[in-house]
């Protein structure tokens, strides 16, 4: 069963590696483990629901409490630590698009506020109703929508319910002899719709494509009713409606149907790992892979420290320590950053990108170390996350930042962001293990991605301080180095304040006037992406 208060299936245990704990108390400091709530403590704090009777509607307190939380750190800290804080009155599970568009109408009726939800692993604080919202507030869950509605195989186009989840999806194409593509860290939980909604990418958008390359049309269910968007290849009618849809958070309706485009499953998958004698050089190589335009599959590059994290914490040490002497002597010793390279298409595609490849990282000081590394990293790269469950219970928290910039500032923007939750953290007498890499690459630029390590407070109200001041310093660098306040996981109302910026005061007027016209009683207003009104 899916974990209440953290990430996944809870029958699977991660552990710390040998020596993570020392690893950590050197660079973050000793820890406790915390005494966490227990679910029977956390529904005490549910209050009774205020929702009228429905038949797709369930009211008992635990379905509510898990509907009203993703996979944020605020969320983690309230559901480990406490106060629980508001939570929805009820979650519908419809199992059609009319059960969807029946329960819009009947929240409107009867003056309900709606909050859509896919896969619940949103890390921006998508799911917490507003804590002064007055209204009822109804989930709408839409997990049991999730079959394939229609392959056209020539024209590669399928078509979904919106709920789906990433290894159902996946294996019901496979089945036909196709895949999508679409592989972010949430895969096994996360849902088409929310991936849509989120413009969300995947560890191989170089190759799939981002959210807003392959999402070809569907059906978004509005309050003042359904807009239909068809797959069309290219259109100059106007502006592109699929537009409106990627990325609005369920402000302007419910997606209840998605027509993606899909691909033939490849012959052959290679992920190699390269190491670098220096982040510059490192940088360098992978601006040049990017801008030569190779149809590489992946580049995700890690910084000095990310990479000297991942070797202290692979386990294994007398093999690492074997690497770490050969690196030395090929001249990537200390500072050296790891590249973690994708190849995939026909055999001889992968053998001729592999050839092309290795001769510019080679030109840029890189050292090949083949299949390996990348073997254990496909093996387990949707098993990391499950760490966070034992970080906690050894007394540490995670949190993540992202934005994406022009090449020319991805140095600048590494270091600011790092620095800032550094300085963050220690204005409250606490350290932090901060560590990035670029995760999606662009012949313009790239995204940056940092992960934090930090303790957890004594109680929820310490933890969430910590939290709060790391975000809002983080997102503030963000912010000053001209990056995005977010490039892959939305905005949610953690990174809300912060649109401005992006957006202009122009931009968020005509947000707020789309906003308006599609749903003018505010039936969709969950404050995400902007505030209630």
């Amino acid at each position: 069963m899916r974990r209440w208060n953290g990430w996944g299936d809870d029958t699977v245990q991660a552990t710390l590696p040998a020596g993570a704990r020392d690893f950590l108390h050197e660079r973050v400091g000793p820890a406790r483990p915390p005494a966490d709530l227990r679910l029977a403590e956390a529904l005490a704090q549910v209050p009774p629901g205020r929702l009228p009777p429905h038949p797709l509607v369930q009211t008992d307190a635990e379905a509510r409490l898990r509907a009203s939380h993703g996979q944020s750190l605020g969320d983690w800290i309230a559901l480990r630590q406490g106060p629980i804080g508001r939570v929805c009155d009820g979650v519908a599970f419809p199992e059609t698009r009319e059960d969807v568009r029946a329960l819009l109408d009947w929240a409107q009726a009867q003056g309900v506020l709606v909050i859509p939800v896919g896969g619940a692993t949103s890390v921006v604080g998508h799911l917490r109703p507003e804590a002064d919202e007055p209204r009822p507030v109804l989930a709408l869950a839409m997990a049991r929508l999730r079959a394939l509605s229609e392959l056209d195989e020539t024209a590669q186009l399928a078509t979904f319910e919106a709920g789906v989840t990433g290894p159902d999806l996946e294996a019901q194409l496979r089945a036909r002899g196709f895949m999508l593509g679409h592989f972010p860290q949430s895969f096994e939980y996360a849902s088409l719709g929310g991936w849509v909604v989120t413009r969300s990418s995947g560890q191989q958008s170089l190759r799939y494509g981002r959210s807003e390359q392959w999402f070809a049309g569907g059906r978004l269910q509005t309050p003042g009713g359904e807009w239909v968007i068809p797959p069309l290849p290219a259109s100059a009618a106007g502006p592109d409606l699929r537009e409106w849809v990627l990325g609005s958070e369920g402000r302007l309706g419910v997606l209840s149907d998605v027509t993606v485009r899909v691909s033939r499953l490849p012959e052959r998958e290679q992920f190699l790992g390269v190491f670098f004698p220096s982040w510059d050089a490192g940088l360098a190589a992978v601006r040049e892979l990017a801008q030569r335009r190779l149809p590489l599959s992946m580049l995700r590059l890690s910084n000095a420290v990310e990479t000297e994290t991942t070797l202290r914490l692979a386990g294994h040490a007398g093999t690492i320590a074997w690497l770490e002497r050969y690196l030395a002597w090929r001249g990537c010793g200390t500072g050296k950053c790891l590249l973690m390279l994708g190849l995939t298409g026909s055999v001889p595609q992968v053998r001729a990108l592999r050839a092309e490849a290795s001769a510019l990282w080679r030109a840029h000081g890189g050292v090949g170390t083949g299949e390996r590394l990348g073997r254990a990293w496909a093996a387990k790269r949707f098993a990391g996350v499950y760490l966070r469950n034992a970080l906690w219970e050894a007394g540490y928290m995670v949190d993540t930042m992202e934005t994406a910039l022009p090449w020319t500032g991805t140095t600048a923007m590494v270091q600011a962001i790092e620095q800032a939750g550094a300085q963050a953290l220690a204005a409250l007498d606490e350290r932090c293990h901060a560590y990035t890499h670029l995760s999606h690459v662009y012949p313009t630029g790239s995204s940056v991605y940092s992960t934090f390590v930090l303790r957890v407070g004594a109680d929820g109200a310490e933890s969430a301080a910590r939290w709060r001041a790391l975000k809002t310093a983080v997102n503030a660098a963000i912010v000053a180095q001209g990056g995005t306040i977010s490039h892959q996981h939305g905005v949610g109302r953690d990174h809300r304040d912060a649109l401005a910026a992006e957006k202009g005061a122009a931009g968020l007027a005509q947000l707020d006037a789309a906003i308006a016209q599609a749903d003018p009683q505010g039936l969709l207003a969950s404050g995400n992406l902007r505030p209630l009104r």
